[in-house]
């Protein structure tokens, strides 16, 4: 498992004050907020104080120690931020997106296989589950409805799928 992971992207500068703003890639603002160190490269290498975070419209308003004008919050434009796995407090029943990649999908009635988590993307309602199999791609919606059950340990999404997502018709 990654010690490091992925918290989002720097889209841009906030203000003259060396505020970025970062598109999300987890739940958003409340999470960003339980660490005192976010991290510039997967390796933890090169760690920042975490000075604020608030949300705004979608994204992440931060404050970052040492970005103190808007030329220094410009220079982090395109910048990934890191979080330390340990240093996470994940809610029951929630999960890493890194860990659900390489998960296998069954039908969680008949354990017939659907493929293998490739990706998690967002365009918005909810995370959608990029499925493969033989070449083939099937998109999953992560809602309740459908998912019933993912265990990373066992490295297993168990869904009912709706009808038509991989129907050969």
């Amino acid at each position: 498992m990654k010690e490091f992971l992925e918290i989002g992207k720097i889209t841009g500068t906030h203000g003259i004050k060396g505020e970025v703003r970062l598109q999300p890639w987890c739940s958003g603002a409340d999470f960003i907020k339980q660490f005192k160190t976010l991290y510039l490269d997967e390796k933890g290498s090169s760690g920042i104080e975490l000075l604020s975070v608030r949300p705004h419209k979608g994204m992440a308003i931060l404050r970052l120690s040492g970005v103190n004008d808007m030329n220094a919050a410009e220079a982090m434009r395109g910048r990934v931020l890191y979080c330390r796995r340990s240093d996470a407090r994940l809610e029951p029943q929630q999960n890493f997106i890194a860990d659900i990649i390489g998960c296998r999908v069954v039908n969680a009635e008949s354990g017939a296989e659907y493929g293998v988590v490739r990706d998690v993307l967002n365009y918005g309602a909810s995370d959608i589950l990029e499925v493969e199999l033989d070449g083939k791609k099937a998109y999953v919606p992560l809602i309740d409805e459908v998912v019933k059950k993912i265990d990373c340990d066992s490295l297993l999404v168990e869904i009912i799928p709706m009808k038509g997502l991989f129907d050969e018709d």
